[in-house]
């Protein structure tokens, strides 16, 4: 029985320490990284504050500070996230936090230069899409993001500078995604003028065109026609007393000055003498080479068969439709969109992208 003893002893400490161990720090059997490795910020630059950080960028009228913030640890697979507007924020995006860390998905909150928690510098040259693309691209260096794990998502005017960055710098992608956005500002104009407006009750559209024909565009009587008629049923469909907190926080920090140089008055449509109103790139998307998802909703502000075209024309597409989706399909059809998005990156990851 003596010899026993330490042959007994030996298996109770062996035994004690497998059920005391800690989970996998490393991966999971589904091979999404452990919680405990995707929320291990230990070591990193930016762990003091949590995944925020200032960025600072070079642009032609001086060094700023744009604000960034990372959620979680991947090593293949890190968004960064383009907002809309222009001159919109991040906090649109906060329902990603529901889905993509329980996917062990990285993913970057990112304000552009001139947004909320950025700099907001008032020299109205800097607002011109070659340089927000310049911006994107300092700031993929200080994230030290590369084509083994960098997805760049660009949604509505962040898919513009998507399009524009992946033109330039597709070499440092591993995978674009063009959210809700079409690859010509006049086509859109067409769909909103052909097909959205005649959808509207004909007085509120006289209306509407009456005050746009004045440049009466401080009018308050334009955006009281324009929200419960036109935005709560394309940009989101919800009654305006249930839109969530992150898009109105969202609404109520945007730059106007920066949308209105670049994009207009409203989302309905590209107006006036906006620096947006010509911008092209259809027949440049069969240059993007890397793998591309677009996004469209069937009550979006943007043609969802373009978006669908769009898929076609590059050489490794793939389209997501969210079929009860408006312009803000992550939050009116949330699951398709998430679900969408999340098989598309873990795809491209694992070598499997098909469209």
């Amino acid at each position: 029985m003596k010899h026993l003893l330490p042959v007994l002893l030996l298996g109770l400490t062996l035994l004690f320490q497998a059920c005391s161990a800690p989970a996998d720090s490393t991966a999971t059997e589904s091979g999404n990284p452990s919680l405990s490795s995707y929320l291990d910020y230990s070591g990193r630059e930016d762990q003091l504050s949590g995944g925020a950080r200032k960025i600072k960028i070079s642009t032609p009228k001086g060094e700023f500070n744009v604000w960034t913030k990372r959620v979680g640890n991947s090593p293949t697979m890190k968004v960064l996230l383009l907002h809309g507007g222009p001159g919109g924020t991040h906090e649109a995006f906060e329902c990603f936090d529901s889905y993509l860390p329980k996917e062990g998905i990285e993913y970057y909150y990112y304000d552009q230069l001139g947004s909320h928690y950025s700099d907001q510098p008032n020299d109205t040259s800097l607002w011109n899409t070659a340089r927000f693309v310049e911006e994107v691209e300092q700031v993929r260096k200080a994230l030290k993001l590369d084509k083994n794990n960098f997805y760049l998502l660009g949604h509505s005017w962040g898919g513009i500078l998507a399009t524009e960055y992946a033109l330039k710098y597709q070499n440092n992608l591993k995978g674009l995604i063009i959210s809700n956005m079409m690859s010509s500002v006049p086509a859109y104009n067409k769909y909103a003028e052909e097909v959205l407006g005649p959808q509207m009750d004909p007085k509120v559209l006289a209306e509407l065109k009456q005050i746009e024909a004045n440049n009466d565009f401080s009018n308050p009587r334009y955006m009281e026609l324009l929200m419960p008629n036109f935005y709560t049923k394309h940009a989101l469909r919800m009654p305006l007393e249930q839109w969530p907190d992150p898009v109105m926080r969202m609404f109520n920090h945007m730059n106007q000055t920066i949308y209105v140089q670049m994009q207009g008055h409203s989302e309905f449509g590209i107006t006036g003498n906006a620096s947006l109103k010509n911008w092209d790139r259809s027949k440049d998307l069969p240059a993007i080479k890397v793998p591309t998802l677009t996004i469209g909703g069937q009550h979006d502000t943007m043609d969802p068969k373009h978006m669908e075209w769009m898929a076609s024309q590059f050489p490794n597409g793939r389209y997501l439709y969210c079929a009860n989706g408006s312009h803000m399909s992550f939050y009116d059809d949330q699951k398709t969109y998430f679900d969408g998005l999340v098989k598309f990156i873990k795809d491209v990851d694992s070598g499997n992208m098909k469209k």
